[in-house]
């Protein structure tokens, strides 16, 4: 074996001792931190989403969906990883050279100071620190000490790495990773909530609607189509698209909204102020532009909600203005027209609970009839501009600020014992109304009425659909089309979600 392989192989150990060390520090950070702002990775991953250019972003919505996001969480987990690793690696190069644990503190700090400038968040910091110091203090500990307790040499003489674990001390590390990380998994997924920069409950834990509420959600449920697998007409679980893979947490005690930009006074309203203005529950669907055309991404909630018009007279909003740009706590800002923003609301309540922290607690947007990108979530500034600006989603070339399209959705297929078939989902035409959906059960050379639910009060809400007939011999292709509240038949042709959002029938073989 000649010198470069020995030294190589003689290396390994350590490397495998520092690669531990980088799990653990993470996995301390998420067990003390859990899914918050203070995770050490949180941060990372959000800089590496941002910076992404437009075509990756365009192509992980419309190719990798909500997966996606989850890629870009696990290159920011790994790429943490390494750098925890390469300042461990340097812990050890350290220890080599002095006085035993001194390597395994230093790393320590370093990795600790440094989780706090990327998070702001010390007691989440100190969770990766302490993993770092205590795997590497063992190891070094154990190649002084651990054979026949007689002290190894120190100093240049040492090895290529400084303490030189052998693979026994490596596998002893890999096993403690293990352990943090099990243990990280277990409390970082129990007591997420913990914050270091400051983070609390996101909003008050009692029911937060009106005295109509439990009214309205029963009448959803009695309006909602008998028709199994179809999800009722107040969503059972409501869609998440955000720009971060972690979802930021406000304190409500803290939260406020800011007026700005070309305002008579720039005006701020914190939480309190919110829930003593009149308020109103308010059937709202949302619909995300970057879904496909029968995706899923399409839900109905009932939101405890405060009119925006009122607050852009108090703070004296002029006709001259054109535009506004909705901005939020997690670096998220989108532009869209003032006539819009008169017409929106602020909604902190949903389903007669607080608005909850991944739905934008504790206050967030609601813009009738436009796609999900303007209804930002965890809002705290609107600015009113005198001239159009650019917004995040249409600097990476998208343009979703504009009313929805009209669409029926196709996601349930049951066959009956007597040998029919019943087709159905949901229809959408954003304050238009739905008025009419249509089925054809051979491929669009006749159509059928199809039965819709009732409609729920609201004007930007969507309708069940079903349809059941007997079907033909063999496989047949199934139709779907919509008509709005004006009578106007959503268009034909197929048109992908990028990048003004996805349109054209839906169509589905179905067996018999």
């Amino acid at each position: 074996m000649n010198e470069y392989a020995r030294r190589t192989r003689a290396a390994l150990p350590a490397v495998g001792v520092a690669l531990a060390a980088g799990v653990a520090g993470v996995a301390g950070s998420y067990a003390v931190a859990g899914s918050t702002t203070g995770y050490v990775v949180a941060p990372v991953e959000s800089a590496l989403s941002q910076a992404m250019p437009g075509a990756v972003v365009t192509f992980a919505i419309t190719t990798l969906g909500s997966l996606g996001q989850q890629v870009s969480l696990l290159t920011a987990t790994l790429l943490v990883v390494g750098v925890v690793a390469a300042l461990a690696l340097g812990g050890l190069l350290v220890a080599g050279r002095t006085p035993p644990l001194v390597g395994a503190l230093a790393a320590g700090v370093v990795v600790g100071a440094g989780a706090v400038l990327v998070t702001g968040a010390p007691l989440a910091s100190l969770g990766a620190a302490v993993p770092v110091a205590v795997v590497l203090g063992a190891v070094d500990l154990y190649a002084r000490y651990g054979r026949g307790g007689q002290q190894r040499p120190t100093g240049r003489t040492a090895g290529t790495s400084g303490v030189d674990p052998d693979r026994r001390g490596a596998l002893a590390a890999l096993a403690a990773a293990f352990a943090f990380g099990a243990l990280g998994v277990t409390l970082g997924s129990r007591f997420g909530g913990v914050d270091g920069a400051g983070g609390g409950a996101a909003g008050p834990s009692e029911p937060a609607g009106s005295a109509d509420t439990e009214t309205l959600l029963a009448q959803a449920s009695e309006r909602s189509l008998d028709v199994e697998g179809l999800e009722p007409l107040v969503s059972d679980s409501f869609y998440n698209v955000d720009i971060n893979a972690v979802d930021p947490t406000i304190d409500a005690d803290t939260w406020t909204l800011t007026f700005t930009g070309n305002v008579a006074e720039e005006v701020s309203y914190d939480y309190d102020d919110l829930r003593a203005m009149d308020s109103s529950p308010e059937f709202v669907t949302l619909r995300c532009v970057g879904e496909g055309l029968n995706g899923k991404k399409m839900d109905n909630a009932l939101w405890e909600t405060v009119p925006v018009a009122p607050l852009l007279d108090e703070v004296g909003v002029g006709d001259e203005n054109c535009c506004v740009m909705a901005r939020a706590e997690d670096g998220f800002y989108e532009e869209f027209p003032l006539s819009a923003l008169r017409n929106a609301r602020i909604a902190y309540a949903m389903n007669s609970e607080s608005l909850p922290r991944s739905h934008g607690a504790p206050a967030r947007l609601l813009v009738p009839g436009h796609w999900g990108e303007i209804n930002v979530k965890w809002l705290t500034e609107l600015e009113i501009l005198e001239e159009e600006a650019t917004g995040y989603w249409e600097e990476r070339g998208w343009h979703g600020t504009g009313p929805v399209n009209t669409v029926a959705k196709l996601h349930v297929t049951n066959h009956d014992d007597d040998g029919s078939i019943e087709v159905a989902g949901h229809a959408y035409a954003g304050t238009r109304g739905i008025s009419k959906v249509e089925v054809s059960t051979d491929g669009g050379g006749s159509w059928s009425e199809a039965r819709l639910s009732e409609e729920l009060p609201g004007e930007d809400v969507w309708r069940q659909w079903a349809y059941r007939y007997d079907p033909p011999d063999g496989d047949h292709e199934v139709v779907v089309r919509a008509y709005d509240g004006e009578g106007t038949m959503q268009p034909e042709k197929r048109e992908q979600s990028f990048p003004s959002g996805p349109s054209g029938w839906v169509t589905k073989t179905v067996s018999p």
